[in-house]
């Protein structure tokens, strides 16, 4: 059953734009009603207490601190929290990790308003949303692939071109242990190589370019 009042939403989005185009986009349809905005992932748990909205619309590149981080810590504080994300990330562990972190809802930046329009409703009656091609992803996900803090710090620094001696000097570990870490990652991602390892890890969103 949806509800047919407005929905408070508690906007966590870093592009300006982006912000205006979707209070526009609301006070236009009259379906949702920004009552708080913010870039910054460390203001939303402040935000939520401050305004208790009804949804938190979530992206997860945000200043300061991750959008994965900020939904913890709101559904940490408050369980019954109501999170849709809405991100331009769109590989498998972007979702998976929204979820597990207290996500409700997952949408890309692509979706049309009425699939917006949607999730929002369905996630404020407390509902879960994820469209069927994010479910498709959610369900090829690899259990194994589960990589470690450390494993991705690897992944990261690999990604910035840096050699096994250069990382080994950065993270302060033996080359030896790094190279046990690559060829963890290998077994993990199903790569055949270090070059393979990075294009798989950026189509699953387990590292990003702009890191």
């Amino acid at each position: 059953m949806y509800t047919h009042s407005p929905i408070r939403l508690l906007v966590v989005e870093d592009n300006f734009l982006a912000r205006i185009a979707l209070r526009g986009a609301f006070e236009a349809l009259g379906n949702a009603q920004i009552v708080a905005e913010t870039p910054f992932g460390q203001d939303a748990l402040r935000l939520y207490r401050e305004h208790q909205p009804d949804v938190v619309l979530m992206d997860l590149r945000l200043r300061g601190s991750s959008g994965i981080h900020a939904i913890q810590e709101i559904h940490r504080s408050y369980p019954n929290s109501k999170i849709l994300v809405l991100s331009h990330c769109q590989g498998s562990e972007d979702v998976y990790r929204a979820m597990q972190a207290g996500a409700r809802g997952y949408l890309t930046k692509e979706a049309e308003g009425r699939q917006l329009t949607e999730a929002l409703q369905v996630v404020a009656t407390g509902g879960r949303y994820i469209p069927a091609s994010l479910e498709s992803l959610l369900a090829e996900r690899i259990p194994t692939a589960n990589v470690t803090p450390r494993e991705q710090m690897v992944l990261e620094l690999l990604a910035k071109g840096m050699s096994t001696s250069d990382i080994a000097k950065r993270i302060d570990i033996a080359e030896k242990t790094v190279r046990i870490h690559i060829s963890n990652l290998l077994d993990k991602l199903g790569a055949r190589d270090r070059t393979h390892a990075l294009v798989l890890a950026l189509k699953r969103g387990i590292i990003h370019l702009d890191m």
